[in-house]
């Protein structure tokens, strides 16, 4: 789990895709978070996405960076708990500008279950299970 939010953070933005429908959707993201174990996302409540996750909650989340690249299928599951969305905050201080801490529109979805491959160019690809 670990090398997985080593390589989404050192990516910056990945691309986070969801399902509305039978149409995919996919949009860039850029948070990632270990909270309480298991790692995290946050997005605002208002939002399509958060919407599309609520519906469906299967996600995948691809990045690339030096080379390699991650693409990682999940099932997500909203943690409602405040000190969720804290922890996420204080490791995104710029979101603080459009997001509080029990707000009523901060979403932090917990990655439950699924795998992350990693790829690179000519090598065998790695896989990891959480």
């Amino acid at each position: 789990m670990n090398e997985i939010y080593e390589f989404l953070k050192s990516c910056g933005t990945y691309y986070l895709a969801t399902v509305e429908g039978d149409q995919p959707r996919v949009r860039p993201f850029g948070t990632i978070d270990i909270f309480d174990g298991k790692l995290a996302i946050q997005t605002g409540k208002c939002k399509d996405v958060s919407r599309q996750m609520h519906a469906n909650p299967k996600i995948e989340i691809c990045a690339f960076e030096n080379g390699k690249w991650i693409r990682v299928e999940a099932t997500v599951k909203e943690d409602a708990r405040v000190e969720a969305q804290a922890h996420m905050l204080d490791a995104y201080p710029e979101l603080k500008a459009m997001y509080a801490a029990g707000d009523g529109n901060t979403e932090i979805f917990t990655l439950e279950s699924g795998k992350a491959t990693v790829f690179t160019f000519g090598g065998a690809p790695k896989t990891i299970f959480f």
